[in-house]
């Protein structure tokens, strides 16, 4: 009786359900396998940098600004209209490209000075910069107007290299794809090739220089545009970036962000983080000393006379300062009000017609010289 059911089973059509165990385990194996590499993926794009930045070179310091976001919320519709000088209009005409209409990201690599290797031993140069622009590019009419400035072009691997003249050095203009751009003036041209080749490969979250791989994970969800810079305190100067042996004994990483504290509202407050990760926490106290020591002395001018009539948002702004110490890291907070972003921008266009006042007396003046003539004869 057993061995007839045993036959009549094996003879059966119908697959027993151990049967279809087996038959199901390597689907669902290789479904949760895709699963958890899906789950990697987007848990490691999370965490890494803009695709914009993993485009850039190694250097000393990153900066980023995601201008799609700021749009998004309509942002910038209180903000006044940019004025343009003579050289961006001229760029807007023939590129039909606005910065402050058509740029949604912008990606800059800062590389220290250094001796660039120019035949001058021991020169000493400025800041380069190496930048990644995404945005709603017009490709015909930028490559005219590169072509117009342009002393010559290389052909890299299919992309034209436009060799840019100014300033007695040589500017390098890529266009990569249908919505991005690198520029570069860095006087090796193996350096916009290294954008160019990068470009060319798959989007991966490993990419990137390694300084800005290495500490974008201290960057604040949501934040809107952050920077990573190397200080090097025995650099006293570095031009328009200022000083930083003031502040910093040895060397250190800065991280600075910016977010905005509600999303909801046209022009919104910002919300400032920098943090300076050093190499032990007796150096993280003394750069909290300093800063501690200076925000006192605004502080303690605050009460002055001459400071009374202060503007209350740039009072919010220097009162909201704070400085602390965690470890080995110095962290400074400050909140930017609203207010204070709309009147920095919205106060600005008077300056320029600063000129047009001041030529208005000398209108008023030539009464006073005829009079001070006769007394000279």
């Amino acid at each position: 009786m057993n061995q007839s059911l045993v036959r009549s089973r094996r003879m059966s059509p119908i697959p027993l359900p151990s049967m279809r165990i087996r038959r199901r385990l390597p689907i669902v194996v290789v479904v949760l396998a895709i699963a958890v590499a899906v789950a990697l993926i987007v848990t490691l794009r999370k965490h890494a940098p803009p695709e914009a930045a993993r485009l850039l070179p190694g250097a000393d310091g990153f900066f980023y600004v995601n201008l799609k976001w700021i749009r998004t919320f309509n942002a910038t519709s209180q903000l006044p209209p940019v004025s343009r000088e003579p050289d961006y209009q001229k760029f807007v005409e023939e590129s039909s490209f606005q910065f402050e209409r058509d740029l949604d990201e912008a990606a800059f690599a800062i590389h220290y000075p250094q001796s660039w290797g120019n035949g001058t031993a021991g020169a000493v140069a400025e800041p380069r910069f190496s930048e990644v622009f995404v945005g709603k590019i017009d490709s015909s009419r930028l490559t005219g107007y590169l072509k117009k400035l342009s002393n010559s072009i290389e052909d890299y691997r299919g992309f034209d290299i436009y060799n840019i003249p100014f300033e007695g050095r040589t500017v390098r203009a890529a266009i990569l794809s249908y919505d991005s751009i690198a520029v570069s003036n860095h006087p090796d041209p193996g350096v916009i090739h290294g954008i160019i080749d990068r470009s060319r490969k798959l989007a991966s979250p490993f990419g990137g220089p390694w300084l800005l791989r290495r500490f974008y994970r201290q960057v604040p969800l949501a934040s809107l545009s952050f920077a990573i810079l190397r200080v090097k305190p025995e650099m006293s100067s570095l031009g328009e970036l200022g000083s930083w042996s003031l502040l910093f004994p040895k060397p250190a990483v800065a991280v600075v962000s910016a977010r905005c504290q509600n999303l909801l509202v046209k022009l919104c407050a910002l919300h400032l983080r920098a943090e300076a990760f050093t190499e032990s926490a007796a150096d993280a106290t003394a750069i909290v000393e300093k800063t501690s020591a200076y925000l006192s002395l605004f502080h303690a001018a605050e009460g002055s006379v001459e400071v009374q009539g202060t503007d209350p948002d740039v009072k919010a702004f220097f009162d909201s300062l704070k400085v602390e110490q965690a470890g080995d890291r110095a962290v400074l907070t400050a909140t930017v009000p609203a207010g204070f972003i709309r009147k920095a921008l919205t106060e600005a266009p008077p300056e320029t017609a600063v000129p047009a006042a001041t030529a208005a007396p000398p209108t008023e003046q030539p009464a006073p010289r005829r009079r001070q003539k006769p007394k000279s004869q």
